[in-house]
């Protein structure tokens, strides 16, 4: 399973010269896992740079994979990986959720940098 967090999702969706090194987990949507929060985030930022109508085929691009909610168990399992790991908010919620599901969680985000279960490419 894959989670790919929402500066991964950002270059993959705009095709920057960094969407190959995100192309593979995300193209393999039965494996793919995508936060509530990865869409907020993704839509927010898009929403600057694209037309509502190109926001909209980006974001049915993510819902391919399975979306996973946050339910208050969860909020409070992404407080504790906060806590443990010193990560914002919605950091801790994708990250917390690629922990519950065993997952692989891909990023280009150094705060994630050495946590287990992480596939960083820094961006530098």
């Amino acid at each position: 399973m894959n989670v790919v967090d929402s500066s991964g999702w950002i270059e993959y969706l705009l095709d920057t010269p960094r969407a190959d090194l995100f192309a593979e987990p995300i193209e393999q949507r039965d494996q793919l896992l995508v936060p509530v929060i990865a869409l907020y985030e993704v839509h927010k930022i898009l929403s600057r740079k694209l037309t509502a109508q190109r926001v909209a085929s980006c974001l049915d691009v993510m819902r391919l994979g399975r979306v996973l909610e946050l339910s208050d168990r969860r909020a409070i399992a992404a407080a504790d990986t906060a806590l443990r790991h010193r990560l914002a908010m919605a950091d801790a919620v994708m990250y917390s959720l690629a922990i519950e599901h065993g997952a692989t969680f891909w990023t280009q985000d150094v705060h994630y940098q050495g946590l287990p279960s992480v596939t960083c490419f820094p961006k530098g």
